[in-house]
């Protein structure tokens, strides 16, 4: 797999081809995910919306390095304002359509803040800590100590206890019970916001807050039954509400492709 060497250390990614008079795709993961996570999701969205695709570990992850700074309650303000800027202009990737999942939407939000960007697809967002968040990682954290996520994410992670204690230890630690990043926010891109209305790690009103926040074009799409994982759950939904999305949005976009409907209500 490539690697790109940046000051921080090496991380894996994947390019993927496509159209190169369109903006790029850029996936942000989640806080325990990679680029295995995401499995076939990334590379159908890319095919579907004729872009290409950047899909990467952030160090830590996957195969990437190890993380050299501690995980610190601004962690995601760090990625999303020196590391992501590092690995895109290494790569020669400019104005992205960022496509983030739970922390990854965080920080496309806020990378979207305070560099050029065509789009932002954000998936389950985090916007402030509120109490589904602890009890979500709660049940996360009694699933790997009793194994069962353990086992999962060793099979895409080359140190899977450090990856969940370094997430679970920011997360439940006192000084992120007022992590909130609203007043953060100066996007203008376009943004397209996908929630499951089982979500586990969040209620709706992280999409309230992130409509309150953003000020630029907004849609708003809650699958029902559907949990923090939309883009593994019901991904012929997302991508069809991102193509569509894209398409209404970007100057550059493919000329009349259909818009389902039913995705857009």
């Amino acid at each position: 797999m490539p690697i790109a060497e940046t000051r921080n250390g090496p991380v894996e990614h994947v390019l993927l081809d496509g159209d190169p008079d369109l903006a790029p795709l850029v996936f942000l993961h989640g806080g325990l995910g990679c680029i295995a996570s995401w499995g076939r999701f990334p590379a159908r969205l890319a095919a579907a919306t004729g872009r290409r695709a950047l899909v990467y570990s952030r160090l830590g992850q996957g195969g990437s390095g190890p993380a050299v700074r501690p995980r610190t309650p601004r962690y995601m303000h760090e990625h999303a304002q020196e590391d992501l800027p590092e690995l895109l202009d290494l790569l020669g990737i400019g104005n992205p359509v960022l496509v983030g999942h739970s922390d990854g939407a965080s920080i496309g939000l806020l990378y979207a803040s305070v560099r050029p960007a065509t789009a932002v697809v954000a998936l389950g967002p985090h916007l402030y800590f509120e109490e589904q968040n602890r009890k979500g990682i709660e049940a996360a954290r009694a699933s790997f100590e009793a194994g069962p996520l353990q086992r999962k994410m060793a099979l895409v992670h080359d140190d899977p206890q450090g990856v969940f204690g370094s997430w679970s230890r920011v997360w439940l630690s006192d000084g992120f019970r007022d992590w909130n990043i609203e007043k953060d926010l100066d996007v203008t891109a376009p943004v397209l916001l996908i929630q499951g209305d089982q979500d586990e790690y969040g209620t709706l009103d992280q999409l309230d807050s992130a409509e309150r926040a953003l000020r630029g074009p907004v849609r708003r799409i809650v699958p029902e039954g559907v949990d923090h994982y939309p883009h593994l759950v019901c991904p012929d939904l997302v991508i069809d509400a991102a193509c569509a999305f894209l398409d209404e949005h970007d100057e550059h976009a493919v000329p009349g492709r259909p818009t389902p409907a039913e995705t857009l209500q």
